[in-house]
């Protein structure tokens, strides 16, 4: 994943609508008509965040006569979670040896 591809995937996820969007999508397909209900802000405000998740590659559309079928687009979501867990086991393994510091110092201060 490039960093530009991560960056629109981190943009995208990091307000509440659109990740509840997603999580609504994960459920079903869904309409976009259908999507607008189920938030309290206007029918052109859904249609932006779609926008923004489309750009981010985690929302694909179906047109179907006037019809937009949304779906969710996972893949970019694994990739970012790839990311983050490389981060998240240096850190754990940074921990770690700190944690192994410590109790070899604290009994290398008990037998002095």
């Amino acid at each position: 994943m490039t960093t530009a591809t991560l960056d629109r995937v981190f943009s995208a996820v990091s307000d509440p609508t659109r990740r509840a969007i997603l999580a609504r999508l994960a459920d079903s397909d869904a309409r976009v008509t259908d999507l607008a209900g189920d938030f309290p802000i206007s029918l052109n405000s859904t249609s932006k965040h779609i926008r923004v998740l489309e750009g981010a590659g985690l929302v694909r559309r179906d047109v179907r006569g006037r019809e937009h079928i949304l779906s969710l687009e996972a893949e970019p979501l694994a990739e970012a979670a790839e990311w983050i867990e490389h981060y998240r086991r240096f850190w754990t393994d940074q921990l770690a040896s700190l944690d192994r510091f410590v109790t070899t110092r604290e009994a290398e201060n008990e037998s002095k």
